[in-house]
């Protein structure tokens, strides 16, 4: 190990070396807790843990900070544990992603504020993940992130269960009426059998492989099943080389360069990841001064196709079985050939090292490039008068029909409207209908909620079909399947092309040409603004009202403007006195 450092020069040295007043009573209140000078006279290492007892995809948590604590202890170093928010996806109203850019304020700042010399990152649920790391890359020190991992697959009268995509398949086959009160509770009951997150190729295992391919976590990290022991090892590994980091001075901004996010995007492509991943992706790379963008994933999808056979995408397996195949590492080992060579990981070591020695034990779960899941990545971008800044589709979770579609419209102004309608036997629509749901935006939501993947109407489900276009401002979950159209962007509330279609108006999409279009002259587009108004805002006070006037639209990654590198002079250090 390189140390560029000495004991001296470590930060939380300011708060315990100096002989002073306030240096003294930084020591006698440690002393308070049963600490002493071998305990700070060390790389302090602090844990932000993001457990909660209603996070179930963090149950496992108070054990695995004990690990970690283990591993920084073992280096050489202190661990000290920072509890943060805890976004807990199911629960959390109106939507986690209202959040998202608070958790990265207090991740930044418990960071910033603390005697703390590095940092190891605890999460795994959605939004916890890029949270973490947008806090993390904007306080600057040397971190790593611990995944929480998959939970095992779920089970019922011998079926293999995924969460959430299995949820909304058998939902719909209980509005058709073919599922019983009693089978209804029986999956209820089977599909989540551990701690852990989604065991589906949902944003949650995106989010966390992203995290791996960026280099933020040790190599093979994202895919080891929670309750797996090697997970535990996991975490010990990641509490050691937290140490190792601090010696050597390995900040974010060493990690997260162009050429990382780019192997990420990859990777997403490639394990046919949530779209959620994009707003997410935008919003960390923002953080380390970067600018990425929609052009730059959709780029990367024309070439990078889906190659692991994971539902949603794919129609057989889940995390589990990923994780024997081998893991993400056997996906590094695929896109090496896209790879750059400077790209390097928290282990200091180029990313293409860890992919050349990965191994693939199945060839059907993780295939070649040229046996694809889908011929192109997991997201495409489209573009035209109805989103003139973007939107989003996951083509290879759509019936192919829907690729290339004309239909006339029916709206929904928002998601109780919709909800009140949608099970109406007399609702006037048809399979080729799309679907439109408006103010479901970032501030419309509020928090862009995952409304995204719209309930087929019941009458249609009786009737067989299972798949419609959809299109919205809101988000849908990674665990989500359908033709949707999502991130529409700009969003209905603030006065988006969305806001003004109205019901029968024609929409086009034709994922190839990349277009999606409102089929209504400009002259009638232009009379319909001047007769919009706004609609009455979400909050008056408090932190939505905050995120009112300050979160971005979802082709910007839906952080604050306040928290993006260029809005102002970089933080320095607390004075301390």
């Amino acid at each position: 190990m390189d140390r560029s450092k000495k004991l001296a020069e470590l930060r939380s040295r300011r708060w315990f070396s100096v002989d002073d007043l306030r240096a003294f009573g930084h020591r006698s209140r440690a002393r308070q807790m049963g600490y002493d000078q071998d305990d700070w006279n060390r790389p302090i290492i602090g844990i932000i843990n993001t457990w909660s007892d209603i996070n179930q995809c963090h149950a496992h948590f108070p054990d695995r900070v004990q690990w970690v604590k283990r591993g920084v202890l073992q280096a050489g170093g202190m661990p000290i544990e920072l509890p943060a928010l805890s976004l807990s996806e199911p629960f959390v109203k109106p939507t986690t992603m209202l959040y998202r850019n608070l958790l990265a304020m207090e991740c930044e700042e418990l960071i910033r504020s603390h005697p703390i010399d590095g940092v190891v990152l605890m999460g795994g649920c959605d939004k916890t993940t890029p949270a973490l790391i947008m806090g993390a890359t904007s306080a600057g020190l040397p971190a790593i992130f611990v995944p929480a991992g998959p939970m095992l697959r779920g089970h019922w009268r011998g079926e293999v269960l995924g969460s959430g995509s299995d949820s909304w398949k058998y939902w719909d086959e209980r509005r058709a009426g073919n599922i019983s009160d009693a089978e209804w509770a029986g999956i209820e009951g089977g599909i989540a059998r551990s701690y852990g997150h989604c065991m589906t190729m949902g944003t949650a295992s995106t989010m966390t492989a992203y995290a791996e391919a960026l280099g933020m976590t040790l190599p093979g990290a994202s895919s080891i099943p929670a309750a797996d022991s090697s997970h535990q090892n996991m975490a010990a590994a990641s509490g050691r080389r937290a140490v190792e980091m601090v010696w050597e001075d390995r900040t974010p901004d060493k990690i997260l360069t162009r050429e990382a996010f780019d192997h990420a995007t990859m990777v997403q492509m490639a394990i046919g990841g949530s779209t959620n991943a994009i707003i997410h992706a935008i919003a960390m790379a923002g953080r380390a001064g970067i600018s990425y963008g929609l052009d730059d994933f959709d780029a990367i999808s024309r070439r990078i196709p889906v190659i692991a056979n994971i539902r949603p995408s794919g129609s057989t397996y889940l995390m589990e079985d990923f994780f024997y195949a081998g893991g993400l590492r056997a996906i590094l080992k695929r896109l090496v050939p896209h790879f750059h060579a400077t790209a390097i990981t928290v282990t200091g070591r180029p990313i293409i090292e860890t992919a050349e020695t990965a191994a693939i034990y199945d060839e059907d779960v993780i295939r070649p490039l040229d046996r694809p899941i889908y011929g192109e990545g997991a997201t495409a971008v489209l573009r035209g008068n109805l989103a003139p800044n973007g939107c989003v589709m996951k083509p290879a979770a759509a019936e192919k029909r829907f690729l290339k579609h004309r239909g006339p419209a029916i709206v929904f102004e928002c998601y109780a409207e919709m909800k009140a309608q949608i099970d109406r036997d007399d609702l006037d629509v048809t399979p080729d209908h799309v679907m439109v749901l408006k103010n479901a935006g970032p501030l419309g939501g509020p928090g862009m909620p995952e409304w995204g993947m719209l309930p087929i109407p019941r009458k249609l489900i009786k009737a067989g079909i299972r798949d419609m276009l959809r299109v919205s401002d809101a988000r849908m979950s990674g665990t989500s399947y359908g033709a949707c159209v999502l991130h529409v962007s700009p969003e209905a509330y603030i006065g988006g092309t969305l806001a003004l279609v109205k019901n029968g108006d024609i929409i086009s999409v034709d994922v190839a040409r990349r277009a999606i279009a409102l089929e209504v002259p400009e002259a009638a587009l232009a009379q319909r603004r001047s007769e919009w108004s706004p609609p009455p805002p979400r909050y008056e006070r408090g932190f939505g009202w905050l995120a009112a006037r300050h979160m971005t639209q979802a082709h910007r990654g839906c952080d604050f403007d306040f928290l993006e590198t260029g809005f102002g002079a970089a933080v320095g250090e607390p004075a301390i006195y």
